[in-house]
């Protein structure tokens, strides 16, 4: 009998435990269902942004990006490319550290290492001296920036679930994750995903800090905001924003004994962790601004230099010296404008409308669509509903889109993109919404599927060209007509042009593109400028690149062969426009056969 009890009693064991430990994981799945299927987009989005980095190659910006990432972190030298800050160039160092490429010496050359020939140098002699690592580095460069990406996509699921809830949350990340934008830069050793980042998480820390005010989330929004400063010198606007918040904070507690005193500490303490983050980005690093710094003062402005050289040295006190001057080559830069291209026009200043129109052409039409609706239905929450929730997505979208708008750096669409993390979070909830509702149910929960089926099919579609993508409102003219610069070629294209000369036998092209100057040679190609007087007999390719094409990125000094004015310079390749080029490489490159088959 004994033995029998024993054995049903093992018997039992045998069979009930594999059930309660099949209902715990079930029960564990259920509870975290949301942040799993997080997880897997994030996921597939990584992998797909990995297999878009072993076909692509560099981007034009990434030439210097990536040789001033690795003196960054290896030589302490925060003088390259200071015009942006470091955040960037931090991570995608990291993985270079560990490659050990050869390194040169500045002592070999005949211009000082701070001037701007002496950085061209620095940068240009780093890929020519590693061309056996020049894949490595490219690649694994380009690693800790989808790493990123990856974790802004995480910030944005912790925030809409914060928001709106589990769904809502998933829905968002899939929005982020089916972007071809988001995927087009998100890989890319740049300032466009990191600002995107630094953006969406000082609002989240802020939203975080005004719901509880406490010394602990002050100093975590303090740090949030000098990250933000980090990674683009545009996330300076998150310090007026911030101290605006206090001063609202202080103005309503100073009735309540005490109030007013612990929020004007709790700024203190926000602005001193910013500033502790800032300073150790560059390894507090106050250095003198030396003889090229007092000369390029001088010739950014040229009415009052003295005063200006003596403020710059007053603030390095407090903040590094490159991150000021850097701020300042950004205020320069942006008062001086860039020459851009929009719908068939040219201009170095922009337009106001330039970010709703090349947001509307970059975009999926369904995300288009669906954050048209959004925007709408977050304003009517916030005014009828009093929905509190909207403000902290409406406002700081408000915030950057007219900060954008009034720029004058027309450059592209991935200027705009922290303002699209926050179109995520409404699209997502509008989603999450349509998909709950109880009185249209079926049509919201219609709806809502198609949006997303649609943006799955448009990602699908743009893959692995997401750089050069444009939705279908773009079907009357060639891309390049409507947008120019990284909206329609970034350099990223270049091997594959590469491999298809070198499959035709050739060695050499006749060439303007975007970063081929550098990289081509790389992929066993000579690029011949197409703007230089040909020596010999010209090759029988010449490879436009898209921005080119478009006429806007074709230098003010184009060579011997300059134009005389504006308008002729924007058509250099006119005669191309009107040929049919034999091979388009991911949107962004035309090859023209210059000799008969």
């Amino acid at each position: 009998m004994d033995e029998s009890l024993n054995q049903a009693a093992a018997e039992g064991f045998v069979v009930f435990e594999p059930r309660r430990a099949a209902a715990r994981a079930s029960a564990w799945a259920r509870e975290r269902a949301a942040g799993l299927a997080c997880a897997a987009l994030l996921a597939c989005m990584s992998l797909q942004m990995l297999a878009v980095v072993w076909r692509k190659s560099i981007t034009v910006d990434e030439v210097v990006m990536i040789p001033a990432a690795y003196y960054h972190l290896a030589a302490g030298n925060c003088q390259l490319v200071h015009e942006h800050p470091p955040l960037a160039k931090i991570l995608a160092g990291l993985p270079l550290v560990l490659l050990q490429p050869d390194e040169t010496d500045p002592r070999k050359w005949d211009q000082a290492p701070d001037s701007p020939i002496g950085k061209w140098t620095y940068e240009e002699r780093f890929w020519e001296e590693n061309p056996r690592l020049f894949e490595s580095i490219s690649f694994w460069a380009r690693v800790p920036m989808i790493l990123l990406t990856v974790l802004t996509g995480v910030l944005v699921f912790a925030f809409a679930r914060d928001l709106f809830g589990d769904t809502a949350a998933v829905l968002a990340v899939a929005l982020f994750a089916l972007e071809p934008t988001v995927l087009a830069h998100g890989r890319v050793v740049q300032t466009d995903v990191p600002a995107a980042f630094g953006y969406l998480l000082t609002t989240y820390a802020l939203y975080k800090y005004l719901r509880a005010p406490s010394l602990r989330r002050a100093l975590l929004l303090g740090a949030a905001g000098g990250v933000a400063c980090l990674t683009k010198f545009s996330m300076l606007m998150v310090a007026p924003a911030v101290g605006a918040a206090y001063l609202a904070l202080c103005w309503r507690g100073r009735r309540a004994q005490g109030s007013a005193k612990t929020f004007a500490l709790h700024a203190l303490l926000t602005m001193l962790a910013a500033l502790f983050v800032i300073n150790a980005a560059y390894f507090f690093d106050h250095r003198a601004l030396g003889f090229e710094g007092v000369k390029w003062l001088h010739e950014g402005a040229p009415d009052h230099p003295d005063a200006v050289v003596r403020f710059v040295e007053a603030v390095t006190y407090v903040l590094p010296t490159d991150f000021v001057l850097g701020a300042l080559w950004q205020i320069w830069h942006n008062r001086a404008g860039h020459n851009a291209g929009l719908l068939g026009m040219y201009s170095r200043t922009g337009w106001w409308y330039y970010f709703p129109v090349a947001f509307a052409l970059k975009t999926t039409i369904p995300f288009l669509l669906l954050s048209l609706a959004s925007l709408g239905w977050g304003l009517e929450r916030i005014v009828r509903g009093r929905d509190r929730r909207f403000l902290f997505l409406l406002v700081p979208f408000a915030f950057y889109a007219l900060a954008s708008m009034v720029g004058a750096l027309n450059l592209g669409v991935r200027y705009f993109l922290p303002a699209y993390m926050f179109l995520f979070i409404l699209g997502g909830a509008l989603l999450g919404r349509m998909l709950k509702a109880m009185r249209f149910r079926r049509a919201g929960a219609v709806v809502a599927c198609a949006l997303l089926a649609w943006v799955c099919v448009e990602a699908a579609r743009a893959y692995p060209d997401h750089m050069s993508y444009m939705n279908q409102l773009a079907y009357k003219q060639p891309h390049w007509w409507y947008l120019s610069d990284s909206n329609v070629e970034w350099g990223d294209d270049v091997r594959d042009l590469a491999e298809y000369l070198r499959a035709k036998g050739e060695t050499k092209v006749r060439a303007l593109t975007l970063g081929g100057f550098l990289t081509l040679h790389h992929y066993g190609v000579d690029y011949l400028d197409a703007l230089a007087v040909p020596k010999g007999p010209p090759p029988r390719y010449t490879a436009i690149g898209a921005s080119f094409l478009n006429g806007s990125t074709v230098p003010d000094n184009a060579g011997a062969w300059k134009p005389a004015n504006d308008e002729e310079r924007v058509n250099v390749f006119d005669e191309y426009r009107r040929r049919t080029p034999e091979k388009i490489f991911g949107g962004s490159i035309y090859l023209f056969r210059e000799d008969g088959p």
